[in-house]
């Protein structure tokens, strides 16, 4: 949880340890260690992130209102800093265990302009499995992604050529079973993206979510073939300039990726060439079982960042997309989610970007919701966490 630094707090800090290269060594709310290693200065970022770059020069102690700066290191992939939201609704009912009931809901069409206009440069439209493909292996329903296209389309006009991530939100299952594990085979799966990828193969715009939240799966190595399947899938559909994004294991768990799948996703390959276009795909919530279910929030998530941050630097200077964070209308939330965002943006070189769970055709009673008012207003959690962290 972000604690606010009182006098006391602030000189006690000094006597910390110094901090590691790439730690978190200063902002409004730090209590901890406010020198670096020598080799590294105590930069500024923004006000609620100092952290540990790699300089010249003694070590430096940081005080918030520092204006020691680095600027912003150029993305390895050549992304711009991507903030927006995720645009439910085609996913609703969509269960954990993969299996699905009913039609989708359309996200209303006048949010992707009234989200544009205030800077938004991204939106993630998840969809059901089912109703892209109402058969294993079978033909792209004509009716649903005419539905789908439609949305797409919106949000791709809706801007200054915003990006769109096609989402599918099957928690890496078919009605309970998982890919390649008792479930789907990997052809099985790999024929929705062959198909979805020849439809988009010339919109450089368009983002492939390979999959939404894969967790309790039996083999995270079988998984990761599943996700080199995929890739290899949309590239030989002719998809050769898009974004790909990877996701891991428990939950996409931003926690658990330097440990878990991300060792091993590092190794996935791309046809096209380069790992530039492999992003990978991370969620965390901050309430307190990180479940996104509670309105407030009791951490900032900058320590698990930063750790991902760390990981992604020292094995090739990979990226990662934040695709699902959130929290409720509540004051916990817009600190907390606000000093989230803040890290992620100044630390977009690694960190690509992210989009806020959740709008679409949620209503404006949802637990995380970020849907406009019906006058046309924005939830206080949108104009005071999110939008202050927008490109």
């Amino acid at each position: 949880m972000v604690k606010y630094a009182f006098g006391l707090l602030a000189l006690a800090s000094i006597a910390f340890a110094q901090q590691p290269l790439y730690a978190q060594c200063g902002g409004v709310g730090w209590t901890g260690g406010t020198t670096c290693v020598s080799g590294a200065a105590c930069t500024r970022l923004n006000d609620y992130y100092f952290q540990c770059l790699p300089g010249t020069g003694t070590p430096t102690t940081s005080t918030p209102g520092s204006t020691t700066t680095s600027g912003t290191p150029a993305p390895s992939s050549g992304l711009p800093f991507l903030g927006g939201v995720n645009m439910a609704g085609y996913d609703f009912s969509v269960a954990t265990d993969g299996s699905f009931t009913g039609r989708g809901v359309n996200p209303p069409v006048a949010q992707f302009a009234h989200f544009a206009s205030q800077g938004v440069n991204v939106f993630r439209i998840p969809f059901a499995w089912q109703l892209m493909t109402p058969t294993l292996s079978g033909t792209i329903d004509a009716t649903f992604f005419a539905r789908y296209d439609a949305t797409v389309q919106v949000a791709l006009s809706s801007g200054s050529n915003p990006y769109v991530i096609l989402d599918l939100h099957n928690y890496a299952r078919w009605n309970g079973g998982i890919i390649a594990q008792g479930g789907p085979t990997d052809a099985q799966f790999t024929s929705l993206w062959s198909q979805l990828a020849a439809k988009y193969k010339s919109n450089p715009k368009i983002m492939f979510g390979v999959m939404n939240e894969p967790h309790d799966l039996q083999s995270v190595p079988t998984w990761v073939s599943s996700v080199q399947a995929a890739v290899n899938a949309i590239r030989a559909a002719g998809a050769t300039s898009q974004y790909i994004l990877l996701p891991g294991s428990s939950w996409s768990s931003a926690q658990a990726f330097p440990t878990e799948a991300g060792p091993m996703l590092l190794k996935v390959t791309d046809p096209a060439g380069g790992t530039s276009k492999l992003i990978f795909d991370v969620h965390k919530y901050l309430d307190s079982d990180n479940s996104g279910t509670h309105a407030d929030c009791t951490t900032s998530n900058v320590d698990v960042l930063t750790t991902l941050v760390a990981f992604l630097k020292a094995n090739g200077n990979r990226q990662a997309i934040l695709s699902e964070t959130g929290g409720g209308n509540t004051s916990s939330c817009f600190t907390n989610l606000k000093a989230e965002l803040a890290y992620v943006k100044a630390n977009s070189g690694t960190l690509a970007g992210f989009t806020v769970w959740s709008a679409g055709a949620f209503d404006t009673t949802y637990i995380l919701t970020v849907t406009p008012n019906a006058d046309g207003t924005d939830q206080p959690l949108w104009t005071q966490a999110v939008k202050p962290n927008l490109p």
